[in-house]
């Protein structure tokens, strides 16, 4: 009977850590770190990340005090690590798009950027071609 219930506690433990590891897998996915296996491509998208990693956070609200020692630092490194590479990856993204409008600043001058030249020249047609 003893042997039972230390393979039913083994067995739960290892599907709690298998369900942590899936929940993990799929962030990364989603921040872009590991290659989607059904498009084989490598995809980011911040937003479902951030959904996936608060609910390993609330797997680790709602299971607290029910953890070994074990589950809770598996836990507790995964809940972590997703952390740290969702505001690399949201800080990458801002570094991109920052670079993206200063692209476009660069190729669409405006009247600004022509050192005032089409000014003087509006300001000769509508004087008659006198300067002021």
């Amino acid at each position: 009977m003893e042997n039972n219930i230390n393979e039913d506690y083994n067995r739960q433990e290892f599907l709690f850590q298998h369900l942590i590891a899936m929940f993990q897998t799929l962030a990364l996915q989603q921040l872009g770190k590991l290659i989607n296996p059904m498009t084989g491509e490598t995809e980011r998208d911040l937003n479902q990340a951030r959904i996936t990693i608060d609910m390993i956070d609330m797997i680790r609200e709602k299971t607290r005090g029910n953890l070994n020692n074990t589950e809770k630092q598996v836990l507790d490194k995964v809940l972590t690590e997703l952390q740290m590479n969702y505001v690399t990856e949201k800080e990458r993204k801002e570094e991109e798009s920052e670079g993206e409008k200063q692209e476009k600043k660069e190729e669409s001058p405006g009247p600004e950027d022509n050192d005032g030249e089409d000014q003087e020249e509006v300001s000769e047609d509508e004087n008659g071609g006198e300067e002021n």
